[in-house]
């Protein structure tokens, strides 16, 4: 079972996810410019969204400082272990296959250890961990012959029910495979469903000390920026959350969560410049059976205002007639659809999704979730 989530979401000039030039990112679909926020970015806002709807020790911390939290947990249980709980913190990652070296970060972070990318762990993996070193220290483990044995254990560690982000976006440590987590959901980079033309903003800036004489600005720059109205798409395999989370209520509430975020968030680039935090137009949710299907075709053709409609209305509509399409020419009918829009009526969702506000849509995502699980388990 998969959940596909749609939207439309208008944002006014802004510039929420930046190339390596500083300007807002880009892509060419259908022949034309179009703006793109990278499904990264989105992801990222959707993870700090989750820290509003549960507490953060039920989520992961995206980190290359995992020896110093693993150290400072072997502290706060036994103050005693503070000489040598770095060593035996980098012995336990170590086992893992994660290679570690001295940071070259400027700041406080230089010469500390650090991974050598970012890893995603939990709170509960960072206790066990912490605990296991401790054993290791008891029984004077010598850390550079790490067994077979050893490695086993600390391996452990990182399998079985997974925090929510880990299960949604999965988790990949390069150097030890055998513990990595696959995604349960997927995140499309969004598109523009307009075509775009970059924009710049010329500013300067006075110094407001500046000598009576001096009336010249005291900063003078650009920074590129944009608007458009963008088409976001994500799915959830429901299967493989459950199996992730280990159980049928988890995952359904989980499955509630992950459509909750993906509509509150917003990728926080240039917010204080901007102040462009929307919520979409149309959100449409499809409970499905066979695959998840993103319907961008909808977007091939540049979408224009026409007749007195927005460009959001005239994307909402299409999207609509895009998943009418596939419905029928492809026996593609989603097992329950839900709809939460501004601009859309009763009439023009017809045979495709159930209108509902945001609270419902919430509580149903969850009730078919489970009910969907739930069956499977009877059968």
């Amino acid at each position: 079972m998969f959940i596909d989530v749609y939207a439309v979401q208008n944002v006014p000039p802004s510039n929420i996810n930046r190339d390596e030039t500083g300007n807002p990112k880009t892509a060419q679909y259908g022949g034309v410019l179009r703006s793109r926020v990278s499904s990264q970015a989105w992801k990222r806002a959707m993870r700090d969204e989750f820290k509003k709807l549960m507490s953060e020790g039920e989520l992961g911390i995206r980190t290359k400082m995992a020896v110093q939290l693993i150290t400072e947990a072997m502290v706060d249980e036994r103050p005693e272990s503070a000489d040598e709980a770095e060593k035996y913190a980098i012995g336990v990652l170590t086992a893992t296959g994660v290679k570690i070296s001295p940071s070259s970060r400027a700041g406080a972070a230089q010469g500390k250890q650090e991974t050598q990318y970012l890893i995603f762990i939990t709170k509960g993996e960072i206790d066990k961990l912490a605990h296991i070193a401790l054993e290791w220290m008891d029984r004077g483990h010598a850390l550079k012959k790490v067994d077979a044995a050893m490695k086993t254990e600390v391996a452990a560690v990182f399998h079985g029910v997974q925090a929510l982000d880990i299960a949604l976006f999965g988790r990949m440590l390069a150097n030890a495979p055998d513990l990595n987590t696959d995604a349960s959901a997927q995140v499309a980079h969004s598109i523009s469903v307009d075509a775009i033309k970059p924009e710049y903003d010329y500013f300067t800036a006075l110094d407001d000390c500046a000598e009576g004489d001096n009336a010249g600005a005291a900063m003078i720059d650009s920074a590129g920026f944009n608007s458009s109205t963008l088409y976001r798409y994500a799915n959830v395999n429901l299967d493989s959350l459950k199996e992730q989370l280990g159980d049928t209520q988890a995952a359904a509430k989980a499955a509630s969560l992950f459509v909750e975020s993906f509509i509150r968030s917003m990728p926080t680039g240039k917010q204080n410049s901007y102040a462009n935090r929307t919520l979409p137009e149309t959100c449409i949710v499809a409970f499905r059976k066979e695959q998840p299907i993103n319907a961008v075709a909808a977007f091939e053709q540049p979408v224009e205002a026409q007749d007195g409609r927005s460009i959001s209305d005239v994307a909402s509509r299409r999207l609509v007639e895009e998943l009418k399409k596939i419905q029928d020419a492809y026996d593609q009918e989603p097992q329950a659809a839900f709809v939460v829009s501004t601009n859309l009526s009763e009439d023009d969702i017809d045979g495709v999704a159930r209108p509902v506000d945001l609270r419902e849509l919430k509580t149903l995502v969850e009730q078919e979730a489970k009910s969907e699980l739930g069956g499977q388990e009877g059968a």
